[in-house]
């Protein structure tokens, strides 16, 4: 049979599909997979979200959809942060040590946590210190056989160059992995607590050398986590199955289906008809309709991100901060917070969000003078600028509406004689474009899953992070980098943060980005689904999620407002 879209068959449970193998090529399945809506209700739930995936390992994604989502599912790393507190707590290593100042970390792991077993692998013993040896010495070591397959970039650690900062990962035992650095880093357990740092199977990737096959490890995934990959259609959705030998305990749903194919209101109709249980990233204009339908719960969590619009300062006139200056005068960030977010967000001052212990409670919010920002234009002889915007024209954790943010700035901008040429582009085609530094400005942000500012300073404005490709704004300072690098240094909470709010106030100065908002976390879900943890992180295990079958939906709406 041809294959048909996952919607038909959900809806109808009346024709089969051939469903894509794990993306190691476009070519179908050769066991078509029978679908039924009844199947999906009865086993598991549908989570809606707007995404694309391009293969399904962390340390390849610089953001989006494998991040936010997949990778809580499908791997575990070495640490966790608890989504309330903010706090590093166990995870596959059960206890550490900091040793030498920072510069030596020991992590002893846990025992008896299985590897996924797959219709491709079948590990057998579980995991140890060689796979934590080798998920890092893939990604710092360039010998390491597996460090170029699928492409020599990862992006969040080579932004960090994590390569420079670690020394040596040595095995001291099979329950006990030794981290040296070159110099103390105050942030490195935060940095192994990302969705960016899971542990892979050397066993796994060992099996697939001797075969010819290694770039299956990132498209074919063999994790730790609650749920392993079971089918994938580009475009289209994923299918996670149920892990049973699961080391929490046994995930209480048998499966997820993430469905990629609708955006937009198309996406809330979804919801609204029972075709989806959870609806990730839903708009805030759409906040009314989900409060009053007492079929749906909606939960807000304030987020650890921030939405920020990139100059090329390596491109004339934006080169100059006095231009940048004048562009952030003419922006009417009040009525971005209006027509964009609709009270779910807060203007931002800095790129840290309030929520970061570094925050600088100085900062202040660019202020709005068209007036003051054409009279600078004019001095400077720049009255008739033309610039592109690159948006993408997807929603993000940190902006629901891009295309519509881009067209609010364009008007701003047109007010004090800058013309504004809109160009929407689409994930990693987006980033390629970004990188040849054609454009002028790019909507974009950062959301992570570590509370240490140096998740979000070295990724997106250090100099290394210009060759990761995640500095939008290809903007290099060398007294910026010497300043990050300073807070590393010192386990002092108090000396990092000093360090860090000077380096805010180069960035007020400089503007290579301008902050726009730091988003709520949103999610809205049918009445039915329980167990669901909104990190503000923008990522959870969908382990505890299950359905209450003989819950009903009453008429009185509650919202919930996780602490």
């Amino acid at each position: 049979m041809r294959c048909l879209t996952l919607w038909m068959l959900l809806l109808t449970g009346l024709a089969s599909a051939c469903f894509a193998a794990p993306p190691v090529s476009e070519k179908p399945h050769s066991a078509p997979l029978p679908v039924a809506v009844s199947d999906i209700r009865q086993t598991g739930f549908v989570y809606c979200v707007n995404g694309m995936v391009n293969n399904f390992n962390p340390q390849k994604a610089s953001s989006g959809l494998v991040i936010d989502t997949l990778a809580a599912q499908i791997y575990d790393r070495l640490l966790d942060v608890d989504p309330y507190t903010y706090r590093l707590i166990p995870e596959l290593a059960q206890n550490w040590e900091v040793l030498d100042n920072g510069a030596t970390y020991v992590f002893h792991l846990r025992k008896d946590v299985p590897f996924q077993t797959s219709s491709w692998f079948t590990p057998t013993r579980m995991m140890n210190a060689d796979d934590v040896v080798f998920s890092f010495e893939r990604v710092i070591d360039e010998h390491n056989h597996y460090h170029s397959v699928n492409g020599s970039d990862y992006p969040y650690f080579d932004s960090l160059q994590f390569s420079k900062t670690v020394k040596s990962i040595k095995k001291i035992d099979d329950s006990t992995v030794e981290f040296t650095l070159n110099n103390p880093d105050a942030s490195f357990l935060w940095h192994l607590a990302t969705h960016y740092a899971p542990v892979l199977s050397a066993e796994y990737a060992a099996s697939l050398q001797k075969t010819g096959s290694e770039e299956q490890i990132d498209r074919q995934p063999i994790g730790t986590g609650p749920f392993q990959l079971d089918n994938y259609r580009a475009g289209q959705y994923v299918r996670l199955a149920r892990n049973g030998q699961y080391w929490k305990g046994v995930p209480r749903m048998q499966q997820v289906v993430i469905d990629l194919g609708v955006g937009g209101t198309g996406r809330l109709s979804k919801l609204l008809t029972g075709e989806c249980d959870v609806l990730a990233y839903p708009a805030a204009s759409q906040l009314s309709i989900l409060r009053d339908d007492p079929r749906l719960r909606l939960t807000l969590r304030p987020g650890m991100n921030v939405a920020y619009l990139a100059f090329n300062t390596s491109k004339a006139p934006l080169d100059d901060p006095r231009v940048r200056r004048a562009i952030a005068l003419a922006i009417n960030n009040q009525r971005l917070m209006q027509s964009i977010y609709y009270g779910t967000a807060e203007t931002a001052a800095s790129v840290l969000p309030r929520a970061s212990w570094a925050y600088d409670s100085n900062a202040r919010v660019t202020e709005y003078n068209p007036d003051k920002a054409r009279e600078l234009l004019a001095s400077l002889g720049k009255g008739d600028l033309v610039l592109h915007l690159w948006v993408p024209s997807i929603s993000q954790s940190y902006n629901p509406s891009p295309l519509k943010t881009a067209e609010l700035i364009q008007a701003d901008l047109a007010q004090v004689g800058i013309k504004v040429i809109i160009v929407p582009v689409e994930g990693r085609f987006q980033e390629a474009r970004l990188m040849e530094m054609n454009h002028d400005l790019t909507l974009s942000g950062w959301s992570t899953d570590s509370n240490d500012p140096d998740s979000f300073f070295r990724p997106v404005l250090s100099c290394a992070a210009i060759r990761s490709q995640t500095n939008y704004a290809h903007w290099c300072d060398p007294e910026f980098d010497a300043l990050l690098h300073q807070a590393l240094l010192s386990q002092q909470l108090s000396q990092r943060i000093d360090v860090y709010q000077q380096a805010q106030r180069i960035l007020e100065q400089q503007l290579p980005v301008l902050p726009l908002a730091s988003s709520l976390r949103l999610q809205a879900y049918r009445y039915d689904i329980k167990g669901l943890v909104l990190s503000p992180f923008g990522n959870a295990s969908f382990a505890g999620v299950y359905r209450a079958t003989d819950d009903a939906p009453t008429p009185v709406k509650s919202e919930e407002k996780a602490p």
